[in-house]
């Protein structure tokens, strides 16, 4: 199914779901490109972590490292995969329901191809979050702090997702990774 977008009076946009898309997250999206994705080597360093986190395939791979080289928390690492790619699952079921069509508008350039047209919410920020989080247990470092952002950021820098996209998917990735946290504290080894 293709989306119409369409201008409307007030300035907002319209797309063929009859949602409205606010003027002020693409002038956001608009701002972040031309001042943090103009810097050198920004646009090829989100792609590459388009690229790790596609799926949730980058974190599956290093909680398989992990659990391959820490034995005596095989599980904890078994959960940051689970983590992950549940959020993954969440994010995917909540796109079909919502079907908030990707950014499209002129002045947004999308920097990166993407396996679907549906935005809300990332997947991307979804996964990331679960896995910092579960990581950052595991590891006893401040992880999401450091991988968050960038990976938000780097959605918009790539022009696939609207601000609001990447903060719900936030919120849920760290909803999934309590749920993972609250099943390894009640089913966990006693």
């Amino acid at each position: 199914m293709s989306f119409i977008t369409r201008r409307r009076p007030e300035g907002a946009l319209l797309d063929g779901t009859g949602t409205t898309e606010s003027a002020a997250e693409v002038k956001i999206l608009g701002t972040i490109q031309s001042t943090i994705g103009a810097q050198p080597g920004v646009i090829a360093a989100a792609r590459g972590m388009s690229h790790f986190g596609e799926h949730a395939l980058g974190w599956v791979a290093i909680a398989g490292v992990g659990a391959a080289l820490d034995r005596p928390r095989r599980r904890q690492w078994a959960g940051v995969a689970v983590g992950a790619v549940g959020a993954h699952a969440a994010s995917i079921v909540i796109k079909r329901v919502v079907r908030r069509p990707r950014p499209n508008d002129p002045s947004v350039a999308v920097n990166v191809s993407t396996p679907s047209k549906l935005s809300f919410p990332s997947s991307h920020a979804t996964s990331t979050t679960a896995a910092a989080v579960l990581l950052g247990r595991l590891t006893g470092l401040p992880l999401p702090a450091v991988l968050v952002p960038p990976m938000l950021l780097s959605r918009l820098v790539l022009g696939v997702h609207y601000p609001t996209d990447v903060l719900a998917g936030s919120a849920l990735g760290a909803a999934s990774a309590a749920v993972v946290l609250r099943a390894e504290r009640k089913f966990g080894e006693k």
